[in-house]
């Protein structure tokens, strides 16, 4: 019974250390998380009752309509040809700072003892521990990988589209139709909004390198810009 109580001390005693030492860190990570999750659940549920609530919505009908607009007028396909290279273009410029930024992150964390000292004077609740400043720079990583990936499957779908969208309707293949193009040119640009959305949700994984106080300020911050910048502008 003695050693049952005394390992039974030592746990709650690890317990508590653990919490102590992660729990600013753990309930600032959860906190974002759960925010951003009850903004875009609050964006879907808006965009049911108002299929042109988000931005992204009305380009999703706007890419449809200039489909079928440049398939079915052919003295058009110049404009199409500009317009997507324009697309693949961004795709391409913001892929290619995916690399740069993951490259960044990488050497970094290469130089966590040297750079620790100078980004933790400002951390004042949460974790020194160098375990957990390679964690958070594990999950940048991510982000940014994710972001290169999305990013690049937006350029192959461009470059199907570009292909697509100009055959002649004399010689079009049954699936070649503005229906199902539009639908490849969408789904371009949904992985191109998941890139830009890697990108904006890297904002607080940076700031949480200086501490949790500042990921809650940058996430809160982050909330109120995306709810201005996904809501379609009110008419006057």
């Amino acid at each position: 019974m003695l050693c049952f109580a005394r390992h039974e001390t030592q746990r709650v005693t690890t317990n508590t250390e653990w919490l102590s030492e992660y729990g600013g860190d753990l309930f600032s990570f959860t906190l974002c998380s759960v925010l951003l999750i009850i903004y875009h659940v609050h964006l879907g549920i808006k965009l049911r009752k108002h299929h042109e609530y988000t931005i992204q919505a009305v380009n999703w009908a706007a890419r449809r309509a200039w489909v079928e607009g440049i398939m079915g007028d052919p003295e058009r396909s110049v404009l199409a040809v500009q317009t997507l290279r324009n697309s693949t273009m961004a795709a391409t410029f913001l892929a290619s700072t995916s690399v740069l930024l993951i490259i960044g992150t990488l050497t970094l964390s290469g130089q966590s003892e040297k750079l620790a000292t100078a980004i933790h004077t400002l951390n004042f609740i949460g974790s020194h521990h160098p375990e957990l400043w390679i964690f958070k720079l594990i999950l940048l990583v991510s982000d940014f990988f994710v972001a290169f990936f999305a990013f690049s499957m937006a350029i192959r779908l461009f470059n199907h589209v570009g292909y697509q969208i100009n055959v002649p309707a004399a010689i079009r293949p049954k699936n070649v139709n503005p229906a199902k193009v539009a639908i490849h040119l969408n789904r371009a640009g949904n992985y191109y909004s998941i890139g830009m959305r890697a990108y904006y949700f890297a904002v607080p994984l940076v700031f949480w390198l200086f501490g949790p106080q500042f990921m809650v300020l940058a996430t809160l911050v982050l909330i109120a810009v995306l709810y201005h910048v996904d809501r379609v502008p009110k008419s006057g």
